[in-house]
This record gives structure tokens, C-alpha cells and sequence, in this order.
């Protein structure tokens, strides 16, 4: 929805607010539609709200430029993009009626209009239609207990003029961004990294610890970390408060809403199944609220197609509009499916291709949209489709991340239901699983037995056991003299479980730490630096809760089915040979392809300078294996672009290690 900065100078120095007014316009992308601004004198109780060239002249209020010599320690920006209420009254900065507190917001509250009449009998008055007005208005009446009431995503900042002090939160999963950094005089927040930078306080050094986890496995946004190592996360489902009257301010978040993994219901399949569709529908009703037009981003996979048949179910004869990307590579291509999907839901599908020459034009733009590295390029087939969408006109897009995470719609989570079999000495159900599961492409068969047995083996024989199967924690492109020398313990991407739950354990373990909040980083990044709102209906509290009191059975049948139970709610919704689809695609990209018709420019990248600066990479060992790749004597993987697109970072922000 939008893009939302804060700075605070703890120790009362005026601030730059010409150095501050870049760092809004720095995320100018997020927020199309509006700008406002709050300066703020804190010793003197001074407030001024105040605009932009953006900003709607029927609310009058003056430029920010005029204040930019005067003394404010504290200050808020924002920039709009108008999805509810599209009129003036959405402003933000938005006060409430006695002006003690303010907020700027990001994010969509779903269930706002609910919420409003509840607040409207508790006699709270409303002179707009946004859900920003109800968010303030809901903190006011109930404080931070307000958070476990909402429905959506959301990243948010609240100032309360008369406690003095600032209120901060994220929505449940952190399908909405929110940084900070904190040095000896200043706290200062933002919706993108490059907002932090361009207030010229953060320094380029990389966090190595971070660096680890993204040149090993492809991860990043596990916690409170960022590659950036004076730049933080406001973890999910946290809330943060910092006081006006410390003049050093400490930061604590605090927890307000965890999954709950020890309620397990006692369903059959049929009730399940039942309870499964109605909860889906209702979060798919409840994200189409907009006062613009909502699309979908389609791939062709059970995720995307079961939100736009649902858009369908609830949207009779409107309009809807699709969003796909076609590989040329016919092994990944999913356009019949896309076209499957569109005919039966009657939709307006639109398509996009993408090349080499796109990739390598586009590359410096993509990595500055995404602030941080990304692991494959298949994000970069995501960029194009919200493009595609930019250029349609749509502003609201349905997106089905956190899907795979919750339906086990990975191979590694095989390996945790056989583990889950084994502990609980199911033995017959467990050679069955095995068995019915031995020829699964990529992680049968052997592969499947290995990686299941690292898991019963004692915890300390986990890096041998990986070994074994050629994924050592430190591969000898690494530098692991640098890495111990930064204090980088080298280890797996899982906290080791003993329970006889190894299987909900996992999938706690990708909603929370290892994919998705990587996953929502790429959506919120892609789709915003094209304007468009993108909206993830799997990602609610009470669906996620359900679908983890479900038995495991019910996620990965024995057949080895996953998403067993979900393409069981959505018959007679999504067309039965989608749900009956065992490959996994998305929008995969034909990278090992890509690389190979770019050994030039790969080559050219991979001996660069640049390289010469990242003591974290042995640049001949890279050489060596990008060579082994490139001739077909080792398997092609998806370290090389990690490399690749570490390098142009670094050069891109001149990262400093």
C-alpha cells in the first residue's frame, strides 16, 4: 500500500530534513499517489504536518521545503499508493481528533470494516473510509492488544504526543517490511533498506553471519538480521516502543502472537476438508476488499489457481485480470495450465516472457528494487509479472506464498514425514511411505534415505552425514578463514528436533525462519517497485493455526501427495487436472540454461575486480567450479547466480567487509 520512514535524534539535534526528504522520496515507488510529512520538535511540543508536490492542495497544507532550516529532532514520511479510500481523507500522516496521537501505516487491514463497527459502538467516531483511521483508532481504545484483533499486513508507526514515546509494529508473518537502525544519537525506521542508506548514517559493511546463510543455503530475512550489518528487522509479530525521553534509546521488541503447534484436532478428511474451504474462501473475500481493481498473479500450480477460481466463485461475472510468466523452455513452460486455469475462470490473461538481454539490462535495477541479494532468478520472473501488471493498470494483486510452506510443498519435507513415521515406530507406514515414494524425481530414492537418516543420526554427526551427499557446511569456495575469523559458526539451516513431531516442526521452521520470510521479502520488493500491492490470502492467523492442528497425513498423504487435504477442499473449484498435478514449477526460469548462453558475461563478472574485495569467496575455487559446471562434470547449482548476484551488490552499494 505504501512506503513509511521515521527518524528520531535522540539527542534533540535538529535534523537534516533535506537529507530526510531523499530518503522518503528514495522509496517514491512504494507511494505514487500522495506524500506527507510530520516534523516534529519534541522539547517544545512543536507538530507540523506538512506536503509535497503529491500531495492533494485541497488539504492545504504547506511544503516541506519551507521547514527544511528550521530545528524538528523528530519526523515522519510517508508516500501513498490509494487502495482504500481513494479520496484526501486518507492522508497520511493521519491524526487523531484531539491531534495527541499519529500514525503512518503500510498495509491492508482486511477485517477494517468490522472493526470499525465494533469501535463505532464503543463511541469512536469516523470521518473517512480508510483503515488507517480504524487502525488508530483501534490502538487508542485497546492499545497493543489491538494487534491479535486485525486481519491483514501491515507495518506501522505510531506516535503518542502526550506519553511521549513511539509504538512500532509488524503484521503476524512480515508479509510487510519494516528496517530500523540505531546508532549513539539517532533511531531512524523505513518500509526498504535504500531509505536507511540514503540517510547517509548506516555504513556499507555486510553482516557475515547473514553472508553465511546466503552463500551456503540462499537464505536470507531468518531473523532480526540483514546482509547489511547496521540495519535490522523488526522481527514478525513483534511490536517495538521507543520512548521521546531517553537519550539513548534501547530496542526490545516484544512478542505478541506465536503459532500454535499443540493443538492438534481430531477431524475426519470430509469435516477437514470442509473447514479448509470455507476458511480459504473467506480470506479470499476478505482480501478482495479494495476501492481499486484486485488481479491475481497466475503460474499454473495448485497455489494461484485456487485464489483466482475463488475470485471467480465470489466475483460472479466481474472482471478479472491474470498475470503469468511463459518460459520458452518447454520442461518449465506452464502456459497450458495458465490457459487451463483462465478459460475455466474466465479471465483476462495477460503474459510475460523474459530473455537474457532483459536479465543482463534489468540486473542493476532488479538488485536495487530488492536491497538484498536474491537466491535464483526465477525472481526476476516475478519483477516482470508485477511489471506486466503495472503496465495493465492493476494496482492489487493476489499472490499464493505461504502455501508451499504450510502444505509441505517442498522435497525436504518428505524427509521429516518419514522421520515423523520413524519416531513414532509407525514401521509398516513408514516402508510404505518409502516405498511409495522411492522413484519421487530429485528426492527419491536414495536422497531420501540420506537425508532422513542425517535426522536420527546424533546431532553432531549432521555435518558428516552432509557430507556424504556433497553439501558440506563450508564448500571450498568459501573462505572459511574469513568466516572464523568473523565469528561464523558454519551449520545447518534447521534447529535440530528430537520430537516425534519432526514434520510440523519443519513446517514451523519455513513459515517462520528458512523460506517464507525470504519468499515475502521478494513479493513485497517486486510488486512495490512497480506500484502494485500484493496481497497473500494463505497468510492469516486463524487459516495457518488450523492448518497446524491438521495430522501430518493430511499435508503429505501416503502416496506422497502433498497439499493432500487442500486439493481435497478446492474440488469442484479448481479444475480437477490441476489439482490432480504432482510436478511443482511456479515461475521457474531456464537458469542453468541462461548461464550457459552468458559464459561471457559470467566469466567477465566472475573474474572482476569486485570479486578481489569479497574476502568471503575463494575466487579461484569459484573459477574452478563455474568451469565444472559449465562443461557438465558437476550438477548445475544455484550458487553461481548467488555469486553472481553478490558481486554486482557489492559493487552496486561499494559493500564493505
Amino acid at each position: 500500500m505504501c512506503g513509511i520512514v521515521g527518524v528520531y535524534n535522540t539527542q534533540k539535534q535538529p535534523i537534516d530534513l533535506e537529507t530526510f526528504f531523499k530518503s522518503t522520496e528514495a522509496i517514491r515507488h512504494r507511494g505514487p499517489d500522495d506524500e506527507g510529512y510530520l516534523l516534529v520538535n519534541s522539547s517544545q511540543g512543536i507538530v507540523v504536518p506538512c506536503g509535497g508536490e503529491n500531495t492533494d492542495s485541497r488539504l492545504g497544507l504547506p511544503k516541506i521545503e519551507k521547514y527544511f532550516s528550521q530545528p524538528f529532532d523528530f519526523a515522519f514520511g510517508f508516500r501513498r499508493l490509494s487502495i482504500l479510500d481513494l479520496s484526501p481523507s486518507g492522508h497520511q500522516p493521519m491524526t487523531s481528533f484531539d491531534g495527541r496521537h499519529w500514525i503512518i501505516f503500510n498495509g491492508e487491514v482486511y477485517n477494517y470494516i468490522e472493526l470499525r463497527a465494533e469501535l463505532t459502538h464503543l463511541g469512536y467516531e469516523f470521518s473517512s473510509t480508510s483503515d488507517t483511521e480504524v487502525l488508530l483508532a483501534g490502538y487508542i481504545h485497546w492499545g497493543a492488544k489491538m494487534l491479535t484483533k486485525l486481519a491483514g499486513m501491515f507495518a506501522f508507526a505510531i506516535l503518542d504526543m502526550q506519553m511521549r514515546k513511539l509504538f512500532l509494529a509488524r503484521d503476524f508473518f512480515g508479509i510487510k517490511p519494516l528496517y530500523y537502525a540505531l546508532n549513539e544519537d539517532r533511531f531512524a525506521f523505513a518500509s526498504e533498506a535504500k531509505a536507511l542508506i540514503a540517510l547517509g548514517d548506516v555504513s556499507p559493511c555486510v553482516n557475515p553471519s547473514a553472508l553465511y546463510m546466503y552463500l551456503r543455503y540462499g537464505l536470507t530475512d531468518q531473523d532480526d538480521r540483514t546482509l547489511w550489518n547496521e540495519i535490522h528487522h523488526l522481527p514478525a509479530a513483534h511490536y517495538l516502543e521507543i520512548s521521546l525521553d531517553s537519550p539513548k534509546p534501547s530496542v526490545h521488541p516484544t512478542r505478541y502472537w506465536q503459532i500454535d503447534l499443540a493443538t492438534r484436532l481430531s477431524l475426519s478428511a470430509s469435516e477437514a476438508s470442509e473447514q479448509l474451504r470455507n476458511f480459504f474462501l473467506e480470506n479470499i473475500r476478505f482480501h478482495l476488499r479494495s476501492d481499486v481493481p484486485v488481479g491475481a498473479a497466475l503460474s499454473g500450480g495448485i497455489d494461484s489457481s485456487s485464489i483466482v477460481s475463488a475470485m471467480r466463485y465470489h466475483q460472479g461475472n466481474q472482471e478479472i485480470h491474470t498475470f503469468s510468466y511463459i518460459a520458452d523452455d518447454p520442461k518449465i513452460n506452464e502456459e497450458p495450465w495458465v490457459d487451463l486455469v483462465g478459460q475455466d475462470a474466465k479471465t483476462i490473461v495477460h503474459k510475460t516472457r523474459i530473455s537474457t538481454t532483459d536479465l543482463i539490462s534489468d540486473l542493476d535495477n532488479f538488485i536495487f528494487s530488492l536491497d538484498e541479494p536474491v537466491s535464483t532468478t526465477s525472481m526476476y520472473a516475478q519483477h516482470s509479472v508485477f511489471r506486466l501488471a503495472q503496465e495493465t493498470g492493476i494496482k492489487v494483486m493476489l499472490d499464493g506464498q505461504g502455501a508451499d510452506e504450510l502444505f509441505g510443498g517442498y522435497n525436504y519435507f518428505f524427509s521429516g514425514r518419514l522421520v515423523s513415521l520413524i519416531r513414532r515406530q509407525r514401521w509398516n507406514e513408514a516402508v510404505r511411505f518409502l516405498a511409495n515414494n522411492w522413484r519421487r524425481p530429485y528426492f527419491g530414492g536414495p536422497r531420501l534415505v540420506y537425508r532422513a537418516g542425517a535426522w536420527l543420526l546424533p546431532e553432531n554427526f549432521h555435518g558428516l552425514a552432509r557430507k556424504l551427499i556433497g553439501e558440506d557446511f563450508i564448500p571450498d569456495w568459501l573462505n572459511s578463514d574469513w568466516f572464523k575469523k568473523n565469528d561464523v559458526s558454519a551449520g545447518s539451516i534447521y534447529i535440530w528436533d528430537h520430537s516425534k513431531d519432526l514434520f510440523h516442526t519443519l513446517l514451523y521452521q519455513s513459515v517462520t525462519q528458512t523460506s517464507l520470510p525470504m519468499l515475502l521479502r521478494y513479493e513485497d520488493r517486486n510488486s512495490m517497485a512497480h506500484s502494485v500491492e500484493s496481497r497473500v490470502p494463505f497468510l492469516t492467523p486463524s487459516f495457518v493455526n488450523f492448518i497446524f492442528s491438521l495430522p501430518e497425513e493430511y499435508i503429505i498423504d501416503m502416496d506422497g501427495n502433498t497439499k493432500a487435504i487442500f486439493r481435497q477442499a478446492m474440488r469442484d473449484i479448481v479444475p480437477t487436472p490441476v489439482l490432480q498435478r504432482q510436478d511443482k514449477i511456479g515461475f521457474s526460469t531456464p537458469e542453468r540454461q541462461w548461464l550457459n548462453d552468458l559464459r561471457g558475461w559470467v566469466e567477465d563478472i566472475l573474474n572482476s575486480q569486485v570479486v578481489a574485495s569479497i574476502p568471503a569467496l575463494n575466487r579461484n575455487k569459484i573459477n574452478e567450479e563455474w568451469r565444472e559446471v559449465f562443461t557438465g562434470r558437476k550438477t548445475f547449482n544455484y550458487q553461481i547466480w548467488r555469486w553472481i548476484n553478490l558481486i554486482r551488490w557489492v559493487e552496486r552499494y561499494q559493500i564493505e567487509f
